[in-house]
């Protein structure tokens, strides 16, 4: 039977539950570290992403409806996280649609929801009902410690390759430094809500269940978008799928 941990011992069991489940496994991933991509590619990207992130103020919203009002430093991180998100300096859907953009393709393609595929549907739909239905410790385990404390590590490696390889200006790939940054703070920030107040047995495995599940869910979201649009011109075989 399961048993409470303390800090040290449930950080390293959150982690582990992400560990090996990185969207830096998917294909699409690989293949855009190794500067395999086109620019229609990415610009497929960023049409899917923006469904994805852009209602994450929203999905914040909810989590800060349900949060109790003595977990006063839980609701001023989402309150600044969804400022950060919507008012805070850019928009970073903006930020965004200005990458999207140069990639080639156009404000209203990204805005518009019927070019985002069904595997992004599901990961929007799937990040909405657990801001809403979920406890709000969970829901901040599912969506900052299992979703956004990924951001950093994969923008790390595919940024300089956006630079380097493809010649982007550090204004198109702005979008990208601000998230390498700005996630790795509210990934931190997310895990001391959670190491605080997930303080039952039940809630902590809870929060280690839905951190495995959302990290699988930004993975099957990004393998998806290598078969969706780059499988038929970059095989697997193309890609260092071991590095």
């Amino acid at each position: 039977m399961a048993q409470l941990m303390n800090r040290d011992e449930f950080r390293t069991a959150l982690e582990e539950a992400i560990k090996g489940k990185s969207a830096n496994k998917a294909p699409f991933s690989v293949a855009w570290a190794s500067g395999k991509l086109s620019r229609e590619h990415l610009a497929k990207w960023a049409e899917n992403h923006y469904h994805y992130v852009g209602p994450f103020a929203d999905y914040l919203a909810y989590i800060y409806a349900n949060t109790p009002e003595n977990f006063k430093e839980a609701k001023d991180f989402l309150l600044q996280n969804m400022y950060e998100e919507e008012l805070g300096g850019d928009r970073h859907t903006d930020l965004l649609i200005r990458f999207a953009e140069a990639c080639g393709t156009t404000r209203e393609r990204v805005e518009d929801p019927d070019n985002m595929s069904p595997t992004t549907r599901g990961l929007q739909s799937w990040c909405y009902a657990v801001a809403m239905r979920e406890h709000p410790v969970v829901a901040v385990a599912a969506l900052v410690v299992g979703l956004e404390s990924q951001v950093p590590s994969i923008y790390r490696r595919q940024t300089p390759t956006l630079r380097d390889k493809y010649g982007f200006t550090d204004e198109e790939v702005e979008f990208f430094d601000l998230h390498i940054v700005s996630d790795e703070i509210h990934g931190e920030r997310g895990y001391q809500i959670v190491l605080e107040h997930a303080d039952t047995v039940e809630l902590q495995q809870r929060c280690l269940k839905i951190c495995e599940i959302g990290a699988q869910m930004r993975l099957l979201y990004t393998t998806a978008l290598y078969y969706d649009y780059v499988a038929d011109e970059l095989p697997l075989s193309e890609l260092d799928m071991a590095a």
